[in-house]
């Protein structure tokens, strides 16, 4: 009696995969073999097999693209083969493979230094840390003498898109993302994931460590427990603020359709387009579309791409539903927020308790999650969440609908210098989700102060390189035009490589101006309603307001950051 093993790896066609075990398992007992199947479906991987039965097997069946190249069985004899070929006549199959046993073993390849890397890099924005990182893994992968693509998901969605071809030859799997990325292309391939700042800071011990550290995707890990003292970064990649990020940037879109056809109705229309005595106008019908449409689905969104973070697809729909809760109970994108994890956190649970056997699990995904999740936030929302978050928010908008004076200042200097301090990074995302969260509300003053402060350090920077040139390398001088470019877009990740080789000196320059931008913002009352595109929507009527004031907050912000590193950085000769 032979001992067989299979791994079923065939994406989304989870009904026919548990079909196929099926069949191999009949087919296995007429025969009088014994077979184990492990099926990966896109909710991880169904029966995964033991290092004690891979030692022991005679011969492995591998099927589907993402199976075939699975390095668990590098010693065992392996037979590739098709979905549809096990759904066509499965005995077939194993007969080939016990035929195969008999059969000479072919001479094992020679081992070979370099790898073929695939990888998936992107972030909240989708703007310029994932191109970042993905130029990071390139040159680092280039250094280090091996080959890779890179797939970018950025704001205008994927660019250079893995092909399956591509994904079944690949040797690694690196994930630098800030955001959730699906995996289940990946099933039964060494993956590594991280976020995209270890890939922009060192791209080859990133590539490294993924090579040492990788485990195989959708099976149970051999050595998941070796690596527990990692937890801290586990939880970095996957903890709450990364499934916030994930919400956020589905969400950003939204609010900058919806923001610009509102200034657009306002500017065609005045401040009343939205009344009947102007239904059928265009500005009416463009509002219509902005506020009644895109700023409608903000709230459900956002809800639904955090939990769909945490529990994948499965999450989407419960999350949505109770981000729909969250903006008719009044309680805008902090309600929103608390649906997602609810929902997401809720379904994840239901997911890993529920136990409904093979042949019933693909009802979970369609049926069973869906409903249940639902039903769960919708209650919490309803009868525990909603009411006493809605109040929250009431009480933060009134507050900052209010302010004035010092207080205006001091929250436009804290939301500046946050913007400056990490340039892309934890803190700087923090403010920028608040302030692109409260445009749900009607609040569109911190959302001034923020843009107009990220865009100083690049700003700031670029006029230094002009004014102080002796502080700056040629090198630096020569990427001042670009950086100012960046800046004028609201990048503020072109600061990055001048903070990064003097931050000590650099980053204090960067925050002040940040700072003092963020409070003139505020002092003046600004209000911006379009959460992204830099100076580059300030032209588009009313998408903010007390214009000269705001122009007047950037440009002195950007003047102080300029002196301030002329007056700490030493002369590049002498730094040198």
């Amino acid at each position: 009696m032979a001992k067989l093993l299979a791994v079923i790896a065939a994406g989304e066609r989870n009904t026919q995969s548990v079909l196929a075990g099926e069949a191999l398992r009949q087919s296995a007992a007429r025969l009088s073999h014994r077979i184990d199947v492990e099926i990966h479906t896109a909710q991880g991987a169904q029966s995964p097999l033991s290092a004690a039965a891979i030692a022991e097997a005679d011969a492995v069946l591998l099927i589907g693209a993402p199976a075939a190249n699975d390095a668990r069985f590098a010693s065992r004899t392996r037979v590739a083969t098709t979905l549809d070929a096990v759904l066509k006549d499965a005995e077939a199959v194993i007969r080939d493979a016990l035929g195969r046993l008999s059969a000479p073993a072919a001479a094992p390849a020679p081992a070979s230094s370099t790898l073929n890397i695939v990888a998936i890099t992107s972030c909240p924005t989708g703007i310029a840390h994932t191109f970042m990182a993905a130029e990071g893994l390139a040159q680092a992968a280039k250094s280090l003498g091996h080959g890779i693509r890179v797939e970018t998901q950025g704001s205008v969605g994927a660019q250079d898109t893995l092909s399956a071809d591509e994904i079944a030859r690949a040797d690694l799997v690196i994930i630098a993302a800030d955001t959730q990325v699906d995996l289940a292309r990946f099933a039964g391939k060494r993956l590594f994931k991280s976020g995209t700042k270890p890939a922009i800071n060192d791209g080859e011990n990133l590539i490294r460590r993924a090579i040492a550290e990788a485990t195989l995707q959708g099976a149970a890990s051999a050595n998941a427990e070796a690596r527990a003292g990692d937890a801290d970064a586990a939880k970095e990649r996957t903890g709450p603020y990364k499934h916030l990020m994930t919400g956020v940037s589905f969400m950003l879109p939204f609010v900058t359709a919806g923001g610009i056809l509102i200034a657009l109705a306002f500017a065609l229309g005045g401040i009343y387009a939205f009344d009947d005595a102007h239904k059928g106008t265009l500005a009416w019908s463009l509002f219509q579309i902005g506020a009644k449409s895109a700023f409608a689905l903000m709230v459900p969104i956002l809800a639904g791409y955090i939990s769909y973070s945490i529990a994948n697809r499965p999450g989407i729909a419960p999350g949505m539903v109770g981000g729909m809760l969250a903006a008719s109970l009044g309680s805008g994108f902090l309600g929103g927020i608390a649906a997602g994890f609810i929902a997401g956190y809720g379904t994840d649970w239901l997911n890993r308790h529920i136990r409904l056997g093979r042949n019933l699990d693909g009802l979970k995904p369609v049926l069973i999650l869906p409903v249940l999740g639902s039903l769960l936030v919708g209650l919490l929302m309803l009868y525990v969440v909603g009411t006493p978050v809605a109040a929250v928010l009431a009480a933060l908008t009134e507050w900052l609908k209010g302010m004035q004076g010092s207080s205006a200042l001091l929250l436009g200097a804290l939301l500046g210098a946050m913007m400056a301090f990490d340039m892309g990074g934890p803190v700087n995302k923090a403010a920028y989700a608040f302030s692109t969260g409260l445009i749900a509300s009607q609040v569109y003053t911190p959302m001034a102060a923020v843009m107009a402060a990220g865009m100083v350090p690049p700003l700031g920077i670029a006029l230094a390189t002009k004014l102080f040139a002796d502080r700056f390398t040629h090198d630096e001088r020569e990427t001042g035009n670009a950086t100012a470019v960046l800046g004028l877009a609201f990048i503020s990740e072109g600061a990055i490589p001048y903070a990064a080789r003097d931050p000590l000196r650099v980053i204090p320059a960067l925050v002040a101006g940040a700072a003092l931008t963020g409070a003139i913002s505020m002092i003046v009352g600004a209000e911006l309603k379009v959460p992204h595109g830099g100076v580059f929507v300030l032209p588009i009527p009313n998408a903010v307001t007390h214009l000269v004031g705001y122009l007047a907050a950037l440009i002195a912000g950007t003047v102080l950051t300029a002196v301030l590193l002329r007056v700490l950085k030493k002369p590049a000769a002498l730094a040198a």
